[in-house]
């Protein structure tokens, strides 16, 4: 009787536990769960949502002191924008162009692409002329959330937010597998459910997927 006793306190102990845990992890996820459910059905049927891009244009052209200075940029063949350009695209055209930009040099011209989520952009300066053009793509904030689904174009903290969050979710589902376990004595038809949400994913895979 004391061992039987001595079993459903340690069982109980690690059933409050886990279910600490479950709870917790569950909070941190749920909002991160909506998202990505919701995401999830948008890019399913991103054929079938209709998306009407904005596009922005401008155009400038560089003063001759910048023009010297890219020039000077072309010869020494270094990577990114001078540090003058990027201010002066700042103070005049309101664009912030990070340092580590990818510069695609050419002969005559310098373009820049400027992915962004939920959109591109583009960046392109001509050599010879200073004739600056900037063309902007907004497609939406359907976009912008597929795009922070798939972690497109999203910078590092979205990234870091996206491992931390795949953890969370990690410990929710096997907390949850643990609870299931200390429950399926009294619920047989525990292990036939988690066992159709293995198999019928796995037999749509591979009848219909090619």
């Amino acid at each position: 009787m004391k061992a039987q006793a001595a079993q459903r306190m340690n069982r109980g102990a690690w059933l409050r536990l886990l279910l600490k845990w479950h709870w917790m992890s569950s909070a941190v996820c749920l909002v991160g769960l909506l998202l990505f459910a919701i995401t999830g059905m948008t890019l399913n049927h991103a054929a079938q949502i209709e998306a009407k891009p904005v596009t922005e244009s401008r155009k400038a052209e560089l003063p001759p002191a910048l023009r010297a200075e890219l020039a000077a940029h072309t010869c020494s063949r270094r990577d990114g924008l001078p540090a003058p350009l990027r201010d002066w695209l700042q103070r005049e055209l309101r664009l912030d162009v990070p340092a580590g930009a990818s510069a695609e040099w050419s002969g005559d011209e310098l373009y820049v692409p400027l992915p962004r989520a939920g959109g591109d952009a583009w960046l392109r300066i001509g050599l010879a002329d200073g004739a600056l053009e900037y063309e902007r793509t907004d497609r939406g904030w359907i976009a912008l959330l597929n795009d922070l689904h798939k972690g497109r174009h999203t910078g590092l903290a979205w990234t870091v937010f996206i491992d931390v969050f795949a953890a969370a979710c990690l410990l929710f589902a096997l907390t949850g597998l643990l609870v299931l376990k200390l429950h399926a004595v009294n619920r047989p038809v525990t292990w036939p459910l988690v066992g159709a949400g293995l198999v019928l994913p796995l037999v749509l895979a591979v009848l219909f997927v090619h």
